[in-house]
């Protein structure tokens, strides 16, 4: 069910960044969120779909590189976020396995 939910989702994200500090508004049809970061401290976060996660965004070249780690079983969830032309291009790894996403840019 999450899956299908998460086809029609139309995220939209806009990232604000002041030094190492950065805003990042997520709007999508299920909820609309702010999130207030810095580089490398680490931060709580809750998904879409509830599940809460404790991690930090650290800048790897050009890319928002995040490790988190989910409180209810401990496993690590990595994402990566760079922009590419005009779209920001996150990708998710979980294991061994990875999903990209072309997102919205604003």
């Amino acid at each position: 069910m999450k899956r299908k939910l998460a086809a029609h989702d139309n995220l939209k994200i806009t990232i604000q960044q002041d030094g190492d500090k950065f805003n990042v508004k997520e709007s999508s049809t299920f909820r609309s969120i702010e999130i207030n970061f810095t580089l490398g401290v680490t931060f709580e976060y809750s998904l879409a779909d509830g599940t809460e996660l404790s991690g930090a965004w650290v800048l790897e070249g050009d890319k928002l590189v995040g490790t988190f780690v989910r409180k209810d079983n401990g496993k690590e969830l990595k994402t990566n976020r760079a922009i590419v032309g005009d779209e920001l291009v996150q990708v998710r790894f979980k294991g061994n396995v990875s999903s990209e996403n072309d997102l919205l840019f604003n």
